[in-house]
């Protein structure tokens, strides 16, 4: 089975929104580095509700679209979980840490992937509005 990043972002997106997951982001990172082509951004609000993504996201991408992450980093503290399927990087953050690291502003000249969520990915309160693919 083989599916495009964009789409494995998508199932990614849709399985962390299916768990509540706040504020769903995905960044088209194409052109801008070689590390991947997308970033999937989310939050938990506590420990539990980041285990309960991070599983929902694997659990999905796997069913869905036949890859296994390359690796899993942070799910001891779970304040910061990442999930790297290679071309997509899934960071499922606590609402603090994503504060702190902010990686939507870091990579603010890449432009926003809309997931068809609704609300949940048109607005991050201090980041560029959505936009189109």
């Amino acid at each position: 089975m083989s599916v495009t990043p964009l789409e494995l972002a998508r199932v990614a997106g849709r399985a962390a929104d299916d768990k509540k997951a706040a504020d769903v982001v995905c960044l088209d990172l194409t052109g801008k580095t070689d590390v991947c082509d997308y970033f999937l951004i989310c939050t938990g609000e506590n420990a539990r509700q980041v285990d309960a993504i991070v599983d929902e996201v694997r659990e999905r991408v796997s069913a869905n679209c036949g890859v296994s992450p390359l690796s899993c980093e942070g799910r001891e503290g779970l304040s910061w979980v990442l999930v790297d399927y290679g071309s997509v990087v899934v960071h499922v953050f606590r609402r603090e840490t994503r504060d702190f690291y902010r990686l939507e502003n870091l990579w603010a000249d890449a432009p926003r992937v809309d997931l068809g969520l609704g609300a949940a990915d048109a607005h991050v309160p201090g980041a560029a509005p959505a936009t189109a693919e």
